[in-house]
């Protein structure tokens, strides 16, 4: 058992912030089903909880990580507006990209993706499609902020979420197609759709950016449906995210 102090307290809450965690190397899941859901995927660092909490739900193999806190400090280091019992402080993990696994299947692969409820939604779709990867540019929202860790269910621990160059990607793997949804695209629904390649979606106000888009293979449209007034300009990228992966799913798996 640790004991909780000022330095983990001020460790912790440095973890608000992007720049806390890639200074220190750490990210947390808050709440108790995100903790079960990610405590055997990730390294621990610390396990913050209520005596209550561990007493209900404690396991014995973390004991040595846990720090006990009371209510009221729990208060001080959580990011929920009702502070949660427990808090995991992990260790960010060392994925290293499986390139035949991405030679072989289907990526998303997303373009500066900036609301952490949408990048949440589509790392939880790759893992509900059994998509093995999904690849960001550096401006996307980070992957270990805290909203985004909430809102993919626990995929997170199952779905790694690789930032990179876009183009060095498309550049690696010169032989996979990439597609991508833009407003002068083909129809999804008629447009052939293959087993293998990256699925692009972009910025949620400005699309594809430019220099990507010109790496598409494939331009895709997502059509409307005939509209007696006028009919929504764009879609919500998650909710894109889900036609597009459906469609691949459909026609694929037949």
């Amino acid at each position: 058992m640790i004991e909780l102090n000022n330095g983990i307290i001020k460790v912790v809450r440095s973890l608000w912030s992007k720049k806390g965690r890639d200074d220190e190397g750490l990210w947390v899941a808050e709440g108790t089903k995100c903790v079960r859901d990610t405590w055997h995927a990730f390294q621990c660092r610390w396990l913050i909880a209520t005596r209550a909490w561990y007493d209900q739900c404690g396991v014995a193999e973390y004991y040595d990580k846990i720090v006990f806190a009371t209510k009221s400090q729990m208060g001080r280091i959580s990011q929920f507006n009702t502070a949660s019992d427990v808090i995991a402080v992990y260790e960010h993990p060392h994925r290293v990209v499986n390139r035949e696994r991405v030679a072989s299947s289907l990526s998303i692969v997303l373009d500066n993706v900036q609301d952490p409820g949408n990048l949440g939604t589509i790392v939880r779709l790759a893992d509900w499609y059994g998509i093995a990867n999904v690849f960001a540019s550096k401006a996307t929202v980070d992957v270990f902020n805290h909203k985004v860790v909430q809102a993919t269910m626990g995929a997170i621990a199952r779905v790694p979420v690789h930032y990179c160059d876009l183009e060095q990607l498309f550049d690696e793997f010169p032989d996979l197609p990439v597609y991508g949804t833009v407003l002068d695209g083909d129809n999804i629904y008629q447009a052939e759709l293959g087993q293998r390649g990256f699925i692009v979606m972009g910025n949620e106000g400005q699309g594809i950016t430019p220099k990507v888009r010109e790496r598409l293979t494939h331009r895709l449209l997502i059509p409307a449906a005939p509209h007696p007034g006028k009919a929504s300009e764009s879609l919500n990228v998650g909710v894109a995210t889900a036609i597009t992966i459906s469609e691949f799913m459909r026609k694929v798996l037949g």
